[in-house]
């Protein structure tokens, strides 16, 4: 389990329909104790699409696990994560989310918010047996991955004047320090080093609580919380691969 710290736990499995029409299962814990909440979906390609947030460390992961093209020389799947800063208000905290409880687990969901889809440069490499002073998450859900772990350098800023060894983030390779380094799609020679593009959707999560207002009997307004909002929202990823070969999905169309 990624949260594994005593606490209250929540564990959801919530049915959502993906932009293409069919339905997933997603799956979603939280883990009050160890301050942190994960979401899990397949994707509509097949790829195994999971979010944790560490909201004590201000970290969230995202992990994509991608089936390979065997017939193209690849392994059975490819794992990669994404590491980047976690704001407050992106998403409902650890305590609420383990207070959820499922309600009507037939019906399929759809976000009620789409949030803006985000676009980021990763161009730091994390060095996967220095990670877990970034988030203990890391060494969970980034097993698969260890060679393949990027984050940006304005949030490597951030986590350094919180006081993070910087020791284990190594910037990459940018377009503009080498000329000739071309975007992986219109790359034609299969072991070149590039820039990928990779694109997830968290296609349904508890972004925001909502609060309703209740008057008593002596007319004095109080609020309490009476219920979740739903978002969908979806990150595209450009980072530095040593060959094409690595992100085979990235072509043009």
């Amino acid at each position: 389990a990624p949260c594994p710290e005593p606490g209250a736990r929540a564990e959801l499995r919530v049915r959502v329909r993906l932009p293409g029409g069919q339905v997933t299962e997603e799956s979603l814990q939280a883990d009050s104790g160890a301050d942190c909440v994960s979401l899990e979906l397949r994707a509509a390609d097949g790829a195994l699409v999971t979010l944790t947030a560490d909201f004590r460390q201000e970290v969230k992961i995202f992990r994509a696990l991608i089936l390979g093209e065997l017939e193209r020389g690849q392994s059975q799947f490819q794992a990669l994560c994404f590491v980047t800063r976690l704001h407050r208000n992106e998403i409902i905290p650890s305590e609420s989310m383990a207070k959820l409880r499922q309600k009507n687990p037939r019906t399929v969901r759809q976000a009620e918010e789409v949030r803006g889809l985000e676009h980021l440069s990763m161009d730091v490499a994390v060095n996967f047996s220095k990670a877990a002073q970034l988030s203990s998450h890391i060494h969970n859900v980034c097993a698969e991955a260890r060679e393949a772990i990027y984050t940006r350098e304005e949030d490597v800023k951030f986590w350094l004047e919180k006081g993070v060894d910087g020791s284990m983030f190594e910037v990459l390779p940018q377009g503009s320090d080498v000329p000739e380094l071309q975007r992986c799609r219109l790359c034609r020679d299969r072991w070149k080093p590039c820039i990928c593009s990779y694109s997830l959707s968290i296609e349904w999560y508890p972004c925001m609580l909502k609060y309703c207002r209740s008057r008593d009997a002596g007319g004095k307004v109080s609020s309490y919380k009476c219920g979740i909002r739903s978002c969908q929202k979806g990150y595209t990823f450009d980072y530095y691969v040593p060959q094409k070969q690595l992100c085979l999905w990235d072509e043009e169309t």
